[in-house]
């Protein structure tokens, strides 16, 4: 199986170029392809001649679409049919990656694959929109929502509790909104199942179990061995420019039917650790 990944440099890129072996794979960065660019990404899907393209290249700063909001658009929503168009000439199948932001944060039981896409950010609605697009394009891809994704090789959540846990004797986290951590070692793995397996339609995958981010955060200091006290505060006491879902937490049911394990979050995060320190 060929196989080509837009996104190649980011935290999720990078796992998957280090998991995937026994199929031929190439790994293009922003530098290498700008999705945005119509012409370069048929060019390149030409050139590598995929089975699948996994498609992880994104504007994933959730504050800064923002105040970006048409450069949030233009990658996010605009880039994926561009590569959804340029797969469909080629009869490549897609993987695109997608976000807990496509949903309003409402619900308090797990949300299913079939719930009401409601957006309420820039970014939220970005990947909300892209979904709709490429089922329009090409209705066999797959759309894999996951969620607080955290890995080493770039900026994630634990990388930054970690260093400001080091010169500070207390951190102040969020506590009223409720999520899935996911470890881009594990999301990487199961992305690899999902092209072997043909999967098509929209999945869902994070890691099993839900935290608040302050549980999160208290799990990482703990799990690092630091004496930094993690102090619970609402969101209004943290006031962010994109609004943040309060429940966000995805079911796994979808994933079912391809027999993929997930492990829970309190593992992924001591792996990471692991890894963090080489």
């Amino acid at each position: 199986m060929r196989v080509t990944i837009f996104g190649a440099s980011g935290l999720l890129g990078q796992a998957l170029m280090r998991e995937w072996s026994g199929d031929e794979v190439a790994g293009f960065s922003v530098e290498d392809v700008d999705v945005r660019d119509s012409a370069k990404v048929r060019e390149f899907v030409e050139k590598s001649r995929p089975d699948w393209i996994v498609l992880a290249a994104a504007y994933t700063d959730v504050d800064g679409c923002e105040s970006n909001p048409e450069l949030a658009f233009a990658v996010n929503r605009d880039g994926a049919v561009n590569v959804a168009e340029a797969a469909k000439r080629a009869g490549a199948k897609v993987l695109f990656l997608s976000s807990d932001y496509v949903f309003d944060g409402t619900k308090t039981s797990p949300y299913e694959i079939g719930d009401a896409r409601n957006p309420q950010s820039i970014y939220g609605r970005s990947k909300a929109e892209a979904e709709v697009r490429l089922l329009e394009v090409l209705p066999d891809c797959c759309i894999l929502r996951t969620a607080w994704m955290f890995g080493t090789g770039g900026k994630c959540f634990p990388d930054t509790i970690l260093k400001l846990a080091a010169s500070r004797p207390a951190l102040d986290v969020v506590n009223d909104q409720r999520g899935c951590p996911t470890y881009s070692v594990d999301l990487a793995r199961a992305i690899i199942q999902l092209c072997r397996k043909d999967a098509s339609g929209i999945v869902h995958f994070t890691n099993a179990g839900q935290c608040s981010w302050f549980e999160f955060a208290r799990e990482i200091v703990k799990s690092a061995g630091l004496a930094t006290e993690v102090r619970p505060v609402s969101t209004q006491q943290m006031a962010r420019p994109a609004p943040r879902p309060a429940y966000s937490v995805l079911s796994a049911r979808s994933l079912q039917p391809y027999g993929i394990a997930i492990p829970t979050w309190q593992d992924a995060l001591r792996r990471y650790l692991q890894e963090r320190k080489g």
